[in-house]
Protein backbone atom coordinates (compact mmCIF):
# COMPACT_ATOMS: atom_id res chain seq x y z
CA UNK A 1 0.00 0.00 0.00
CA UNK A 2 1.26 3.78 -0.90
CA UNK A 3 0.51 5.63 2.33
CA UNK A 4 1.97 8.52 3.98
CA UNK A 5 5.17 7.93 6.35
CA UNK A 6 4.44 7.65 9.96
CA UNK A 7 6.80 10.80 11.68
CA UNK A 8 8.05 9.27 14.95
CA UNK A 9 9.78 12.36 16.01
CA UNK A 10 6.69 14.37 15.82
CA UNK A 11 6.32 16.89 18.58
CA UNK A 12 3.42 18.92 18.79
CA UNK A 13 4.08 22.97 19.45
CA UNK A 14 4.42 24.04 23.12
CA UNK A 15 3.15 27.89 22.25
CA UNK A 16 0.40 29.77 20.02
CA UNK A 17 3.55 30.95 17.99
CA UNK A 18 4.38 27.32 16.36
CA UNK A 19 0.91 26.64 15.42
CA UNK A 20 0.32 26.31 11.69
CA UNK A 21 -2.04 28.21 9.16
CA UNK A 22 -3.98 25.58 7.48
CA UNK A 23 -3.11 21.73 7.67
CA UNK A 24 -1.01 21.43 11.40
CA UNK A 25 1.12 18.75 9.40
CA UNK A 26 2.79 18.68 6.31
CA UNK A 27 1.25 16.67 3.34
CA UNK A 28 2.01 12.84 3.91
CA UNK A 29 3.04 12.87 7.56
CA UNK A 30 1.00 11.29 9.93
CA UNK A 31 1.93 12.67 13.62
CA UNK A 32 1.40 9.77 15.68
CA UNK A 33 -0.12 6.05 14.67
CA UNK A 34 -3.79 5.94 14.14
CA UNK A 35 -3.74 9.59 16.75
CA UNK A 36 -4.47 6.96 19.66
CA UNK A 37 -8.40 6.98 19.49
CA UNK A 38 -9.29 3.35 18.09
CA UNK A 39 -10.49 0.94 20.46
CA UNK A 40 -11.80 -1.22 18.21
CA UNK A 41 -10.06 -3.59 16.01
CA UNK A 42 -11.15 -5.68 13.35
CA UNK A 43 -10.42 -9.45 13.04
CA UNK A 44 -11.23 -11.37 10.14
CA UNK A 45 -12.59 -14.98 9.90
CA UNK A 46 -10.47 -15.92 6.90
CA UNK A 47 -11.98 -19.53 6.72
CA UNK A 48 -15.83 -17.41 6.30
CA UNK A 49 -14.50 -14.99 3.76
CA UNK A 50 -15.55 -15.31 0.43
CA UNK A 51 -13.02 -11.95 -0.89
CA UNK A 52 -15.85 -9.89 -2.27
CA UNK A 53 -13.49 -7.20 -0.94
CA UNK A 54 -16.55 -5.09 0.19
CA UNK A 55 -14.98 -4.21 3.04
CA UNK A 56 -12.22 -2.62 0.73
CA UNK A 57 -14.46 -0.66 -1.04
CA UNK A 58 -16.62 0.45 2.21
CA UNK A 59 -13.20 1.42 4.43
CA UNK A 60 -13.35 5.11 4.84
CA UNK A 61 -9.67 5.17 5.76
CA UNK A 62 -8.80 3.12 2.79
CA UNK A 63 -6.63 0.45 5.90
CA UNK A 64 -8.00 -2.70 3.99
CA UNK A 65 -5.05 -4.08 1.40
CA UNK A 66 -5.28 -7.87 -0.21
CA UNK A 67 -1.98 -8.86 -1.00
CA UNK A 68 -2.01 -12.49 -2.74
CA UNK A 69 -4.73 -14.18 -1.04
CA UNK A 70 -4.82 -12.32 2.60
CA UNK A 71 -6.37 -9.74 3.50
CA UNK A 72 -4.64 -7.61 5.96
CA UNK A 73 -5.61 -4.55 7.89
CA UNK A 74 -3.08 -1.14 8.36
CA UNK A 75 -3.84 -0.45 11.87
CA UNK A 76 -1.77 2.66 11.28
CA UNK A 77 -4.94 3.90 9.09
CA UNK A 78 -7.75 1.52 10.77
CA UNK A 79 -9.70 4.04 12.83
CA UNK A 80 -12.18 0.97 14.35
CA UNK A 81 -15.33 2.30 12.70
CA UNK A 82 -16.72 -0.95 12.08
CA UNK A 83 -18.25 -0.04 8.35
CA UNK A 84 -16.29 -3.07 7.28
CA UNK A 85 -18.11 -5.54 9.71
CA UNK A 86 -21.43 -3.86 8.63
CA UNK A 87 -20.93 -4.68 5.18
CA UNK A 88 -19.84 -7.72 5.17
CA UNK A 89 -22.01 -10.16 3.76
CA UNK A 90 -20.85 -13.10 5.31
CA UNK A 91 -20.62 -11.15 8.54
CA UNK A 92 -16.52 -12.49 8.90
CA UNK A 93 -15.34 -9.45 10.46
CA UNK A 94 -16.02 -8.97 14.00
CA UNK A 95 -14.96 -5.92 15.51
CA UNK A 96 -13.14 -6.49 19.19
CA UNK A 97 -11.88 -4.24 21.98
CA UNK A 98 -8.37 -3.52 22.10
Amino acid sequence: MLKPSWDKDFKPPSCWEELHFGSSNDVGVLPTANSGFRTLTPEFDVGSCIKCMLCWVYCPEGAIDKTGEVIEVDLDYCKGCGICAHECPKKCIKMVKE
